[in-house]
């Protein structure tokens, strides 16, 4: 299932400007009388929510990960059972669509790791307004217009990575302008037009250095690729000498394997793209969703996730996963004028594609 750019970008602008029925005002998600339960503080009516005692999750994220923070959640609550649903971010909001046409409910709490899509479900109304008590530690710009409807679960971005087995230390690159020496030509893997990290990167960069660096970059010839993992394995496999938009949180699960990788936040800052979470309007199972996502969002239920995905988490008080440097010594890019955003979609998949030969 897709949507024509030029209808998806005014969706997503209308959107962007407030245009939902659950808008209608931020009180109606708020709750009375939260409660401190298990470390994390509540809105959820947990009686109920046990009594339902079924959650589902549909992600993106690797299976093992969200298994294992899923896990963490019934353990507190082993009354709720746990299920989720893994697919790419288009495949899984496509399956979800056609659910919902078909009127047929299966999903409590969505993750989305492509940000149009969030602001295309707020637009079709498909997102239930729950203000967590958690969501008072997000910034306003990790949380959704109005507010409760979708917020901010992680940050990933994105950065260089060589292999130093490769690539001495001394010749690596240190910024985005140093992926155009020569020397790195037909030796560069970046990631095709369907990631949308890879967007936030292009989009962001010709903001900060111009659309020239990348008619340069074109020149590289560079290797485009759907997948992270294939980037890596090429990398240190030696295929490949430099890695543009490199992932780090991949970075960091490879090097705990023990691969032979360095990473680089350029000087003029790394790329930040974020993973969407948000209860799902008709969700069969609210009162555990409620919960879940309170827990979640909490230091608590943080802690395991960034753990398993080696993701930073959006909110300053949950420390980064192994291995990691604070995200407080990052220099974060990204956007801040969504609808500029959205519009700049089809140039993007037009000259991306061109440069990587996809079209």
């Amino acid at each position: 299932m897709r949507m024509p750019v030029v209808a998806l970008v005014a969706v997503l602008v209308l959107a962007v400007g407030g245009v939902t029925s659950a808008g209608a005002g931020a009180a109606a998600g708020l709750c009375a009388n939260p409660q401190k339960v298990q470390g994390f503080t509540t809105c959820a009516d947990i009686p109920a929510a046990e009594k339902e005692g079924e959650l589902v999750v549909y992600s993106p994220d690797v299976e093992q990960g969200t298994a294992k923070m899923l896990q963490s959640f019934q353990a507190l609550f082993p009354k709720i059972k746990t299920n989720y649903v893994r697919l790419q971010a288009g495949a899984l909001y496509a399956k979800v669509q056609a659910e919902r046409q078909a009127r047929t409910y299966v999903v409590d709490v969505l993750n989305l790791s492509d940000v149009g899509l969030a602001f295309d479900f707020q637009k079709r109304n498909g997102y239930q307004q729950y203000i967590s008590p958690e969501m008072a530690a997000y910034k306003p710009d990790f949380k959704s217009q109005p507010e409760g409807l979708w917020t901010w679960g992680s940050i990933n971005t994105a950065g260089i990575a060589y292999n130093p087995k490769v690539v001495p230390s001394a010749q690596a690159p240190k910024d985005w302008e140093d992926l155009l020496d020569p020397k790195w030509k037909g030796a560069m893997s970046v990631k095709t037009s369907n990631s949308g990290l890879q967007h936030f990167t292009w989009y962001m960069l010709n903001k900060v250095l111009g659309p020239e660096f990348w008619q340069k970059l074109a020149q590289q010839e560079p290797l485009a690729f759907d997948s992270q993992v294939q980037q890596y394995d090429r990398l240190v496999n030696g295929q490949d000498k430099v890695m543009e938009c490199a992932q780090y949180s991949g970075f960091l699960d490879y090097r705990q394997k023990g691969a032979p990788l360095e990473y680089v936040l350029p000087t003029k800052g790394a790329v930040a793209g974020p993973e969407v979470w948000g209860i799902v309007d008709n969700a069969p199972h609210p009162n555990a969703a409620r919960l879940f996502l309170d827990w979640f969002l909490s230091p608590a239920g943080q802690k395991p996730f960034i753990e398993a995905l080696f993701m930073h988490a959006a909110r300053p008080d949950v420390a980064p996963p192994a291995g990691a440097a604070p995200l407080s010594s990052f220099k974060l890019l990204y956007p801040t004028d969504w609808p500029d955003f959205f519009a700049s979609r089809p140039g993007y998949l037009k000259t991306w594609d061109a440069m990587v030969g996809r079209r």
